[in-house]
């Protein structure tokens, strides 16, 4: 690349846009420890009480019109700082997602379901994504989907990773476009998208001289499984 281009060599990566990599003979590890403790000090939630989850299972986030109305700026930032922290926290992404429909005209409840994710960051500040360096090059896709999960418009979230060997490349956690009509159907979408999001990574592979044309997607519904083996 120097033989190309105008270039200079400023030692081993280690800080990067928020992002900080530890390298070793093992692998690499990425995290966003700093930024996350700059995060917790910014919203004055350096001394609050850990939580175990980033949101409780009970927990059904509505317009709820009725709620007391709270700092919509105040919420948002507090959103976006969540939606960057997600780049190397997929443990969030749901729960991050979900408040994050409420940035209009967020409430009172909103409001706690985001503190309890920063009281979830402050149990969990030095967690990260480990790439090692022994591992497969086999890549596996997972699906996964709630049904009418949103209480607005009764749509299904879809949720859905890929690994190459022991190693987290892709996730994402994402309201679907259509309304499902059973747990089948909303499961059947979601192993669509997980399988649009491997074929991109297949392509972007041949770049490289990798060929991995059988790539299995896991499920974990019967009938959306029976409905994709139905050539018809």
């Amino acid at each position: 690349m120097s033989s190309k281009f105008e270039m200079s060599m400023m030692g081993e990566l280690s800080f990067f846009l928020g992002l900080q990599f530890k390298q070793s003979s093992d692998g690499i590890f990425i995290s966003q420890s700093k930024y996350l403790q700059d995060m917790l000090k910014k919203f004055s939630f350096s001394e609050c009480k850990p939580a175990k989850t980033p949101m409780s299972t009970s927990v059904s986030l509505s317009a709820d019109p009725s709620g007391v109305d709270v700092n919509a700026s105040f919420y948002r930032g507090m959103i976006g700082s969540l939606l960057y922290l997600t780049a190397s926290r997929p443990d969030i992404v749901f729960a991050t997602r979900m408040c994050a429909r409420f940035q209009a005209m967020p409430k009172e409840s909103h409001l706690n379901a985001v503190k309890r994710i920063f009281r979830y960051l402050k149990h969990t500040p030095n967690m990260g994504l480990w790439y090692p360096c022994e591992s497969s090059f086999e890549l596996v896709g997972f699906t996964d989907s709630d049904f009418a999960g949103c209480a607005l418009d009764r749509k299904s979230t879809f949720g859905g990773c890929q690994l190459l060997g022991n190693r987290l490349i892709s996730w994402s956690s994402k309201k679907q476009s259509s309304v499902a009509c059973s747990t089948a159907e909303a499961e059947y979408v979601a192993a669509g998208r997980c399988c649009a999001q491997v074929l991109w990574i297949q392509n972007q592979l041949m770049d490289y001289g990798f060929n991995l044309s059988k790539t299995p997607i896991c499920c974990d519904n019967t009938s959306a499984i029976l409905i994709s083996q139905n050539p018809v």
